[in-house]
């Protein structure tokens, strides 16, 4: 039995950017600090509104003199037109390479070896696993020829809700949720040490004061999975909302004040008909 699991993930898309000035144009934007981008070190970042509000979060590639950023395919429009009002003189281009490239999600027991992409482990979390970058046309049969399991998006989700790590707008709120409240610290997406970036006085702020009261987390859930958006209550008080979810595992924006009241009095969180049961990960520090 193949020991690593593949799969395709078609939800995601890629942006190239290319060009003299991309390092500086890129590192006076994003969370996570560009310096530290390299062919063997790709980076999770962030794009926030000058709020510190989220916009994008995406993963960076050095592609000799490019970089790739994996991001959401449904909001690559979105993501090109924020980056293209930021680039003003800069040198650079940007490019839509949905088309052209395929995202792979690879994990398991092993190292797996493509001949045609660019392959790099998960800057979040080991247990992830790794992925690829590789030219579409080739990917299935690529994949195909390696001796791996191929898996759906049923699998991959089954993993990341298991390790409590979000997916991207599916479980954070565009405009509405604070860095900090979506793991991204835990998860290697911002670098305090950087300079300044759009976001940044805010979300260090938040760091500074430990002002952050709530958090997307792992549940457990016994019943039927709740729809996202739906009220999460505990003892008839608002505690939070549902966010993606799979079977009886899900992503929950929760109140920490509330997660403790629940531990304390063993009164259960309920969404809907469901019982919820918040689960800290071993990475979380809240």
């Amino acid at each position: 039995m193949a020991a690593l699991t593949s799969v395709r993930l078609k939800d995601r898309g890629v942006i190239l950017v290319e060009g003299a000035d991309t390092g500086d144009f890129l590192q006076g934007l994003v969370t996570n600090d560009v310096e530290r981008l390299g062919p063997d070190s790709p980076l999770y970042a962030g794009l926030l509104t000058p709020q510190g509000k989220y916009l994008h979060d995406f993963f960076m590639l050095r592609l000799d003199a490019t970089v790739a950023l994996d991001c959401e395919r449904a909001r690559v429009d979105d993501l090109m037109r924020r980056l293209t009002a930021y680039r003003l003189r800069a040198r650079v281009s940007l490019e839509d390479a949905s088309d052209r490239y395929a995202v792979v999600a690879i994990f398991g027991s092993g190292v797996p070896r493509l001949e045609t992409a660019s392959v790099y482990a998960d800057p979040r979390l080991g247990a992830l696993g790794w992925r690829a970058l590789m030219p579409s046309d080739d990917a299935d049969e690529e994949l195909e020829k390696a001796n791996m399991k191929r898996g759906g998006m049923a699998d991959y989700d089954a993993l990341r809700l298991a390790l409590g790590v979000p997916d991207g707008s599916r479980d954070i709120l565009v405009e509405k949720s604070f860095l900090l409240e979506a793991n991204f610290e835990e998860l290697n997406g911002v670098d305090f040490n950087k300079g300044c970036y759009v976001g940044q006085e805010n979300t260090t702020r938040q760091k500074r004061r430990g002002a952050v009261r709530k958090r997307l987390m792992r549940v457990d859930i016994d019943g039927a999975p709740p729809p996202p958006d739906t009220a999460i209550m505990l003892a008839g008080k608002p505690a939070g909302a549902m966010r993606s979810s799979d079977g009886d595992k899900g992503i929950a924006l929760l109140r920490l004040e509330y997660v403790a009241k629940a531990r304390e009095s063993g009164e259960p969180l309920r969404a809907g008909g469901a019982r919820l049961t918040p689960v800290k990960p071993d990475w979380a520090r809240y």
